[in-house]
């Protein structure tokens, strides 16, 4: 429990005093978010502002993860997924600093790129033997078969573009990001604990609960300099992993169905996505001022700080019942 506690602070610590020769180097290469012209009209003020914090965060908590891990299977497809997305949200922002744009990675390149991340999700899913079902509270188990490995792709995927569309006002994804990623840190200490009396737990799930930690303590660290008026944005570098380190806790952990509530604001920004152009393209009238969600409530005169803290709460209520159910039908899985 002690590493878990050193990890997250470390990370923390790390990230504060690490936050501005970072901010000041990106200012230096000139490497500054351009702003969509469809957007918000204040939002212009943004254009500049460095951009790809998201390095500093996995930066910091690579560092205290590889410090203090015992290298389990489970935790290391946590790291790696984390990592993976992040390298490729990486990518989607080098090519938006190149081209001086806001379009970034082709989606179908981005597709492509996450299915190769869940090929070897599921290669690490073969190896600890977890079973291709998902349970459901008041359904049970339900067998998907080879299905499931599908669900693997949707999941991450989804995860990962979800935590992206966040990404728009200072504050908001980090801020909600960190809520969630203490959900599941939270569960797997109570797993670790409950597992068996002291010297004879499982470190599995110690070991997943150090990754999480270390996410948490980079993302505190950079929510510092995050926090309106941003003086750094995380990009889809940290947007994208906060994203897949969510997907590959629900993954091994087996609470696939438990990612609807941890996630619950990431799903509700994506589908108001999806109405939007549903709507737009069949009916040929918005329901939204604009999407993602947030900008609609941007567009209602909402101040960026209320919406951030609103959405903040939303996502603590939401994360609250997953506990809760993960706490009464969850907590018994192996």
């Amino acid at each position: 429990m002690v590493r878990v506690l050193i990890a997250g602070l470390a990370a923390l610590l790390i990230s504060i005093l690490a936050g501005p020769r970072f901010i000041a180097f990106m200012r230096r290469k000139e490497y500054g978010q351009t702003i969509r012209e469809e957007g918000p009209e204040h939002h212009v003020t943004k254009q500049g502002t460095p951009i790809m914090g998201g390095l500093l965060t996995l930066g910091v908590a690579t560092a205290a993860f590889l410090a203090l891990s015992k290298y389990t299977v489970p935790a290391l497809t946590v790291f790696f997924v984390t990592l993976a997305c992040g390298a490729i949200g990486f990518i989607d922002d080098f090519i938006k600093l190149r081209h001086r744009r806001s379009l970034g990675l082709n989606a179908r390149w981005k597709l492509l790129l996450l299915a190769a991340v869940t090929v070897g999700v599921g290669v690490a899913a073969r190896h600890q033997h977890l079973p291709t079902n998902v349970y459901v509270p008041g359904l049970g188990h339900l067998e998907l078969s080879w299905g499931w490995y599908g669900l693997l792709f949707l999941v991450i995927a989804g995860a990962a573009n979800g935590v992206n569309l966040t990404d728009g006002l200072d504050g908001l994804a980090a801020g909600t990001g960190i809520i969630a990623l203490f959900t599941y840190t939270a569960m797997n200490v109570i797993a670790w604990i409950r597992s068996g009396p002291p010297g004879h737990r499982f470190e599995t799930k110690l070991d997943l609960a150090i990754v999480g930690a270390a996410l948490i303590g980079g993302l505190i660290g950079f929510l510092w300099y995050n926090a309106f008026p941003a003086e750094v944005f995380m990009g889809d570098t940290g947007s994208m992993a906060i994203g897949g380190a969510l997907a590959a806790f629900a993954i091994m952990t087996k609470t696939i169905f438990l990612l609807l509530l941890v996630g619950g604001i990431f799903a509700i920004e994506a589908l108001s996505v999806i109405l939007q152009v549903f709507s737009f393209r069949y009916w040929g009238r918005r329901i939204f001022l604009m999407a993602p969600i947030h900008y609609h409530f941007e567009m209602k005169a909402w101040s960026e700080t209320k919406i951030m803290v609103r959405f903040w709460i939303v996502t603590g209520l939401l994360c609250a019942a997953a506990f809760a159910l993960y706490y009464r039908y969850f907590r018994g899985f192996r």
